[in-house]
C-alpha cells in the first residue's frame, strides 16, 4: 500500500508505568489521546464531533494496540524553509495490523484546516483509502485542505502538547523513499512505543491482533 501525501518497546521499562487516569469527553467533543515516542511525548485533541468517522478510526488503532511498536517513519521539509513541514507514521503496509477503510471527511465539511499541528490521515490517491497511517503538520499547509474538485486531507485534531517533539522529528536526518517520498524517510525511525487514550474508556475492536502472535520457529 503506497501512501501519498501532498508536498503527502525496546529497552523501556513501559511496563511498570502507572494507567493514565481516565477523564469523561470534553464537552467541546475532544478526545485526549498521549502518543510515547523515543523522541518525547505527544498529546493530542481529537475533534470526535467536528470529525467522528476519522476520529473513531483512530481511535479503534488506539484501543486495540495498533499503533504500539510503530513508528514515525518520514519527515516531509518544506524546501524554502525546511524548519517546517509535516512528519508521517503509523502502521506503514503492515498489513497485521489494518483495520478496514471509512468514508473520507474533508476539510471543507469538517471546518478542521491543515494549520501549524494539525493531526491528518495519510491515504492513497483514491478517497476513503486511508486506514493506519497519520501526519502532523510543522507550519500551515493549506494545500491539504479540500478546495474545487481537490478532496484534500481528513484532518481531525491538533497538538494540545508536545510540538517540541514534532520538530525534533521533522529534523532529523531523512533519505531513500521514492516518487512523492523520494529523499523524505528517516533514517532512524522514530519508535511510538504506545499510544494511548486518556478520554473516556478505551473500545477496542474485536478483530484479530495477527502481529502479536508469535511465529513458530
Amino acid at each position: 500500500m503506497r501512501l501519498v501525501a501532498i508536498l503527502a518497546l525496546g529497552a523501556l521499562a513501559l511496563g511498570a508505568a502507572p494507567a493514565p487516569a481516565r477523564r469523561a469527553a470534553g464537552a467541546a467533543g475532544l478526545v485526549h489521546v498521549r502518543l510515547e515516542t523515543s523522541d518525547g511525548p505527544i498529546i493530542l485533541a481529537l475533534e470526535a464531533r467536528r470529525a467522528p468517522k476519522t476520529v473513531a478510526n483512530f481511535l479503534a488503532y488506539v484501543d486495540d494496540g495498533r499503533f504500539n511498536g510503530v513508528s514515525f517513519y518520514r519527515a516531509a521539509r518544506r524546501r524554502a524553509d525546511p524548519r517546517f513541514g509535516f512528519i508521517q507514521g503509523g502502521i506503514q503496509t503492515d498489513a497485521r495490523r489494518i483495520l478496514p477503510t471509512f468514508a473520507h471527511e474533508p476539510t471543507s465539511r469538517t471546518g478542521i484546516l491543515h494549520t501549524d499541528g494539525t493531526i491528518s490521515m495519510a491515504r492513497r490517491l483514491e478517497p476513503g483509502s486511508a486506514g493506519g497511517n497519520f501526519f502532523i503538520c510543522v507550519g500551515a499547509i493549506p494545500s491539504m485542505d479540500a478546495k474545487g474538485d481537490f478532496i484534500g486531507y481528513a484532518a481531525f485534531g491538533h497538538v494540545v502538547s508536545g510540538m517540541a517533539t514534532v520538530r525534533r522529528i521533522l529534523a532529523e536526518n531523512t533519505g531513500g523513499g521514492s516518487d512523492a517520498m523520494r529523499g523524505q524517510m528517516l533514517a532512524e525511525p522514530v519508535r511510538i512505543f504506545r499510544a494511548i487514550r486518556l478520554d473516556g474508556m478505551p473500545r477496542p475492536t474485536d478483530r484479530p491482533r495477527a502481529w502479536l502472535l508469535k511465529v513458530p520457529k
